[in-house]
């Protein structure tokens, strides 16, 4: 009997990917890793260090480039252990020593807190640029940032928290990183560090929680972005992603309405995004066509993204603009079949039968 052939999963394909990365160690750019926070205090620094400690006792050669100015009383005794570069003064102000730490050329370095701008006569204008040249020198690099400060992120976490930051760090830095981990502490932890009163700490634990949420939102987009590379990069022609992505096909006769409305609780449930689609048909009857119209308009004031398809076989149409946009749940109407027609198969046998890695959801029209 012929062994079973496993299909790979996207944690197979993340697994290789970082032993990839471990057999190229010797290699010229360094490895950028990244610790990410949703709020200050909820660990990163403790986290960052705490690595550090172990990749030297591994033996690895570890050395601090940058600090916060103010460090956390538990985080002292690790840093205590580590060999710190100090920040060079540039015009009174002061920046990473980037020519220090090549020379000095550690196996790894640390920095706390990516999201500074460098004094004029830096060496770059800012310090994410700084680390760009460590890891272009060979170095492999640990950083921190809060979801706060990246550059794309700014005004969704300022419309929750009410504060506004100048210096950020764009997201394509961060989805450069080949690992990126979040330190997600519940939000009652950052908690504990405050005295204020109990209707406020509800206040900011409502805020924490949301911004939480948009951590882990940003950090299955980032996985994603790594995983869409590494598939490309191998030919991999196999697709799915990190989080949901819904495409709900209609017809002139679609079930729309309770399409649409399962299709938004599982798109918010899981964050994911949610595409309407429909195979353009030649000859289209006024009736028929005034059905899709209004079809159309209820998707379109559900705020959903609409795409119109060509294709003679609509079957082959709604899986090519599937693979490409790496749809996770395909959401499709069907009318009930003669005996013949069964015999004979439909577009919707052939969505299921070809659909490799796609949920197949049908609606009764």
């Amino acid at each position: 009997m012929p062994a079973e052939i496993r299909r790979k999963t996207p944690e197979d394909y993340l697994r290789e990917c970082q032993a990839e990365e471990e057999a190229n160690a010797s290699q010229k750019k360094g490895h950028l890793k990244i610790i990410l926070g949703y709020a200050s205090g909820v660990g990163k620094s403790f986290r960052m260090l705490d690595e550090a400690r172990r990749r030297r006792e591994r033996g690895q050669d570890v050395v601090v480039g940058a600090m916060q100015s103010q460090v956390p009383a538990e985080v002292e005794p690790l840093l205590r252990k580590l060999e710190v570069v100090p920040l060079v003064n540039v015009g009174g102000a002061t920046a990473i020593d980037v020519t220090a730490l090549i020379q000095r050329h550690p196996a790894v370095c640390i920095i706390d807190g990516l999201a500074y701008d460098n004094p004029p006569g830096s060496r770059n204008p800012t310090r994410w640029q700084d680390v760009k040249d460590l890891l272009e020198a060979g170095i492999n690099v640990v950083a921190s940032i809060n979801i706060q400060y990246i550059d794309e992120l700014r005004e969704r976490v300022e419309a929750i928290t009410g504060k506004h930051v100048d210096q950020t760090v764009p997201l394509s830095f961060i989805q450069s990183a080949d690992e990126v981990e979040i330190v997600d502490a519940p939000p009652e932890a950052p908690m504990e560090r405050s005295a204020d009163e109990q209707v406020e700490i509800r206040k900011r634990e409502d805020r924490l929680s949301k911004l939480r949420e948009l951590a882990l939102v940003i950090t299955a987009d980032i996985v994603d972005h790594q995983l869409s590379d590494y598939l490309e990069r191998h030919a991999i022609k196999q697709h799915f992603g990190a989080h949901e992505r819904i495409l709900v096909c209609i017809t002139p006769r679609a079930n729309l309405q309770e399409m649409m409305e399962i299709a938004q609780i599982t798109a918010r449930r899981f964050h994911g995004d949610l595409i309407v689609a429909y195979v353009r048909q030649p000859n289209i009857s006024p009736e028929d066509q005034s059905a899709l119209d209004a079809r159309l308009a209820i998707a379109n004031a559900a705020g959903a993204h609409i795409e119109i398809l060509e294709g003679a076989d609509p079957a082959d149409a709604i899986l090519t603009f599937a693979r490409s946009r790496g749809i996770t749940q395909l959401f499709v109407g069907h009318s009930q079949r003669t005996g013949l027609a069964r015999l004979k198969g439909s577009p919707l046998d052939k969505l299921i039968w070809e659909g490799h890695g796609i949920d197949v959801c049908v609606f009764p029209q």
